[in-house]
């Protein structure tokens, strides 16, 4: 199979990465990586009510979701929209577990609401207003290749803008001994059909059995390794430093997806 689009916007949030200019600087080596703790805004796009109830996975989709839609001056409210994520919000599967072995097994409502895996996609809608199609998948550590494959897909047969949005959170203990991903990223694009003036690059997708690229900064490629959706850094370092070329990126035990990257003008 091939597929391609254009990338129209870019969204980044991560340990150590507070938004995608900082990132791209960061990737490019014009800044040195600092590691610290993802620090997530609180979702101002949500009405109040509902943003007292927002886990970890929704503030980081959304955080990053808004970036890349902003920067390339989309209108939210007509977005078609997948979201990809190789678990739920980690910390409410635990205090649903907590609650379950308790002797009155009282599942709190907003909790179990928040458990479910297309809370994000639900989230986005309300903030947004929009009601364009979104799919929301999971396949485990290669979410981040699975869901860029099937916004490529809608893209291309659609014809229209897709915004993909892989975002990955911890899990406390004992869930994390686990499943030890140690911190939130997630990571938005904006794929467009045609070239626009908003384009950072042209990508073309195709499946491989050739081994998945890996990050020369010792810091960067453990990022990668322990966060699902921090497998897009690959990627994220071609279009940051701009000279376009070839990103291999995980996505099944039996097959890969290179990314061809060319740069717009």
């Amino acid at each position: 199979m091939k597929a391609s689009a254009y990338i129209a916007g870019v969204g980044v949030l991560g340990p150590g990465l507070c938004n995608w200019p900082q990132a791209a600087a960061v990737l490019a080596g014009r800044e040195a990586y600092v590691p610290a703790a993802t620090v997530l805004p609180s979702p101002v796009m949500l009405p109040p009510a509902e943003r007292r109830r927002t886990g970890r996975v929704v503030k980081v989709a959304l955080g990053v979701a808004g970036e890349a839609a902003s920067s390339a001056g989309a209108d939210v409210a007509q977005l078609s929209s997948v979201f990809t994520s190789s678990g739920a919000d980690g910390q409410i599967c635990h205090e649903i577990c907590q609650a379950l072995a308790l002797p009155a097994r009282e599942v709190s409502p907003t909790r179990f609401s928040n458990s479910v895996h297309n809370v994000t996609a639900g989230y986005w809608s309300i903030a947004t207003g929009s009601q364009a199609p979104s799919n929301v998948l999971c396949a485990f550590d290669g979410s981040f290749a699975a869901g860029l494959l099937e916004s490529l897909i809608q893209t291309s047969v659609d014809r229209c803008p897709v915004l993909l949005v892989a975002y990955d959170a911890e899990y406390p203990p004992p869930l994390h001994f686990k499943r030890p991903i140690p911190d939130a990223f997630g990571v938005a694009m904006l794929l467009t059909p045609e070239q626009t003036t908003r384009s950072l690059a042209r990508i073309e997708v195709t499946l491989t059995d050739e081994a998945c690229d890996s990050m020369a900064a010792t810091q960067l490629e453990s990022l990668r390794g322990a966060i699902p959706a921090a497998r897009a850094l690959p990627l994220l370092l071609l279009l940051a430093t701009g000279a376009g070329g070839r990103a291999i990126i995980e996505y099944l035990d039996v097959s890969r997806i290179a990314v061809q990257v060319d740069t717009c003008s």
